[in-house]
């Protein structure tokens, strides 16, 4: 197999009108975008209401992380959760949200093992949050964004 079977050929204007819908597209972006958001608000009010920020600050330091590190997460959580369901930038905050998930796979749920069931939560949805944030940056906006990303 040379490196030109392995190169991924971009998408005719047919293949692409098979493969997508055209007409619900933009509602499959607007459903996971608003999901996404409502995701992060949830984790962020879960710091603030029930873990109280001091508290999660103290289960960050517990694990070696700035304790700083949970007001700057809480802050991000709230802030991205409120672009991606009102549509602003919506591309470009998926993407700078990744590497968010990225942290919490590596410092936090990692050694737990790969399911989420497991004692302490594995990386299984982290990991897969991290992906729908990634096909959110690649379908885009979706229908009903307040401000466009490019």
């Amino acid at each position: 197999m040379t490196a030109a079977h392995l190169a991924v050929a971009p998408l005719t204007q047919h293949q692409t009108a098979a493969s997508v819908d055209a007409r619900t597209a933009p509602y499959a972006a607007l459903l996971l975008r608003v999901t996404l958001g409502a995701l992060f608000l949830a984790h962020a009010a879960l710091k603030v209401v029930v873990f109280t920020p001091a508290g999660a600050a103290k289960f960050f330091g517990s694990l070696g992380l700035p304790p700083e590190l949970a007001y700057l997460t809480i802050a991000v959580e709230v802030i991205g959760g409120v672009a991606l369901i009102l549509g602003v930038f919506t591309r470009w905050v998926a993407l700078a949200l990744i590497p968010v998930l990225l942290g919490a796979i590596v410092l936090v749920h990692g050694p737990a093992g790969f399911f989420f069931t497991n004692a302490n939560g594995g990386w299984e949805y982290p990991a897969f949050w991290a992906v729908a944030l990634a096909v959110q940056a690649l379908l885009g906006d979706g229908a009903l964004a307040l401000r466009r990303s490019r």
